[in-house]
């Protein structure tokens, strides 16, 4: 899309949609925007480049025969009276997967899927690119040290993407990475989520089957050999498709730290930990050899990868304490992010805090698949707000329903001040913290925790 367009942003607020909002207006485009709600660090992004609306709503004059183009959020519902007039004046109306591949028809597209890791990968692959010096565009759900934005679109020859399986938008209801069509792509791991629009594991699978599929003639897919339904999908025969199978990477954990090891490096030290992370490096440098990285690069770039924002980071440490906070919601997540701390430190206490903060981890019918997802915890707590599963319109939930599901052991908390006096009141000598959400715990202060509970 060379020419300078009108573009409108439905629902302007989101994640990637502010962030490919302002890829646009940096490559000359002119942008605007609309939203009845927009929150950090939307807002402040979009203040900065003049994109943010001045008021919060739904204005069908910003919807006019001027514009090329609209991009639609899936925040944003099918009777959105801005969609309603696009439609009536016959404007092109995209899903943003759908109008990245528009802006990308020309490039090597690489879409990284799963549901779990992907960020962590994708995230890699762009340090690892970034530290060579390639030219090329991306698209990713969470921040990655040194790149300014989570979007980057220009003339570069490749885009690498984050392959969301979520569905595209109300009006086009398909899986965000089905709409790519992708060159080369990875497979991370496949654990049901999303019961909302998935209410059934097998339709939840079904999403990527399809997009292995994809893969086109002289393609490639990467996938996790290890994950059962990753490998059951990636070893299907297609034709003149390139598949390769990939596995945890061969690590050893000494003194609170991880090392790889390999032909090319007998100990390299490491940031990243868990064996889900060893599985994510090894996805990693396999499609890296694929445009041009080889192995020895790829371990060379390594150690200074730091992680994606938001995952295991650490928020604060000390001599016998770390408190961790992690994106981890869907149970596959959680029993990874679990089991990959107490690995860190074998011989401290782990006490998982998690809130349910989704529709599926909500759901009364989800819950019995986080059997055993916090079993690496000595101490296994569970945060919800009630009012939250009201507003998606579901059945109430009980202390009792969240036991039967994560254990009678299970401490329940629906106040996020009960559960942080709680916190506050324990030894954490020789123990860890670990929180994890894809929330905030009701506006949790981290590091305020992190203060009131150092021993």
């Amino acid at each position: 899309m060379s020419d300078k367009q009108k573009i409108h942003f439905i629902a302007i607020g989101g994640s990637v949609m502010h962030n490919l909002a302002i890829a646009l207006h940096q490559a000359g485009h002119a942008i605007s925007g609309s939203d009845d709600e927009i929150h950090e660090p939307s807002r402040s992004a979009l203040s900065k480049h003049g994109l943010l609306p001045e008021t919060l709503g739904w204005d069908t004059s910003k919807i006019n025969e001027n514009l090329d183009a609209v991009v639609l959020g899936m925040h944003a519902l099918k009777d959105n009276p801005e969609l309603l007039r696009a439609q009536e004046l016959n404007i092109p109306v995209y899903s943003y997967p759908e109008f990245i591949q528009r802006l990308c028809t020309d490039k090597q597209r690489i879409v990284i899927a799963g549901s779990h890791g992907k960020t962590t990968i994708t995230a890699l692959v762009l340090h690892v690119l970034q530290f060579y010096k390639r030219k090329f565009d991306y698209i990713i759900g969470a921040r990655v040290e040194g790149l300014e934005n989570t979007v980057k679109l220009s003339d570069d020859p490749i885009i690498v993407i984050e392959g969301d399986e979520y569905l595209s938008s109300a009006i086009d209801r398909v899986p965000k990475f089905l709409k790519y069509n992708h060159h080369m792509a990875v497979i991370s791991g496949i654990a049901w989520d999303h019961a909302n629009v998935f209410p059934k594991k097998e339709d939840y699978n079904k999403q990527f089957e399809l997009f292995a599929n994809l893969t086109p003639k002289g393609g490639t897919l990467i996938f996790n050999s290890e994950d059962p339904l990753a490998n059951a999908i990636g070893k299907v025969e297609r034709p003149d498709v390139q598949s390769i199978p990939y596995k945890a990477e061969d690590y050893a954990v000494e003194a609170g730290a991880y090392y790889i090891k390999s032909a090319d490096e007998p100990k390299l030290k490491i940031s990243l930990f868990g064996k889900h992370n060893m599985q994510n490096i090894a996805a990693a440098r396999e499609l890296l050899k694929k445009i041009g990285i080889s192995s020895s690069q790829f371990y060379k770039a390594l150690p200074s990868f730091r992680g994606a924002s938001g995952r295991l980071e650490v928020v604060s440490q000390s001599e016998s304490f770390a408190l961790f906070k992690d994106f981890a919601h869907a149970p596959s997540k959680v029993k990874a992010t679990c089991e990959a701390v107490k690995s860190l430190y074998p011989k401290r206490s782990l006490v998982g805090c998690l809130e349910l903060h989704t529709y599926s981890s909500l759901n009364k019918t989800f819950l019995p698949e986080y059997k055993d997802a916090m079993k690496a915890c000595e101490q296994a707590i569970v945060f919800y707000n009630p009012a939250k599963v009201s507003q998606k319109k579901l059945e109430p939930l009980s202390d009792q329903d969240i036991k039967s599901a994560f254990g009678s052991a299970t401490q329940v908390f629906i106040s996020n001040t009960e559960m942080e006096d709680h916190l506050a009141k324990l030894d954490w000598k020789n123990k860890n913290l670990l929180l994890m959400t894809s929330g905030n715990f009701d506006g949790l202060d981290f590091h305020q925790l992190a203060v009131n509970v150092k021993h």
